[in-house]
């Protein structure tokens, strides 16, 4: 199954799905991207989720570019979610997983994320995991 819909040009925005059970992390997250962090990939558009269920939807329906996910979410926190999603999907998303705490980084490699950054969101940092993503993903 083919997760994302072609883009038709650099004025198409990329599709980020932010999942956190916490508003102000998922709020976080969009400032510290903004609507445009590279020229030349043009704009982005945050869609935000705060349950496994709505993640699973999102992806299935196809309009997603990436993911950037919580760790911390409760019940079930963005490693689970990151570690099913790479399991099930032949063709999985990026995904960026957010971890509060640096001993967790051994459970987001287990999780197989493509990124992680530590909580409190640094804005330098999350553009360093996130562009090179998205760039790396508008090639193929």
């Amino acid at each position: 199954m083919d997760q994302s819909l072609p883009r038709t040009g650099i004025y198409t925005p990329l599709q980020i799905l932010v999942f956190s059970d916490d508003i102000g992390i998922r709020r976080q997250i969009e400032l510290a991207l903004g609507r445009s962090p590279d020229a030349h990939l043009g704009p982005l558009n945050f869609r935000a989720v705060a349950t496994q269920p709505a993640v699973l939807q999102e992806v299935s329906n196809g309009n997603v570019d990436l993911l950037i996910l919580d760790a911390e979410a409760a019940p079930l926190g963005g490693m689970g979610v990151a570690k099913q999603l790479k399991d099930e999907l032949l063709q999985c998303l990026p995904i960026v997983l957010v971890i509060s705490r640096t001993a967790d980084r051994w459970l987001a490699s287990w999780s197989q994320a493509d990124a992680v950054v530590m909580s409190p969101i640094d804005p330098a940092a999350l553009k360093d995991a996130v562009l090179p993503l998205l760039r790396r993903n508008l090639r193929h």
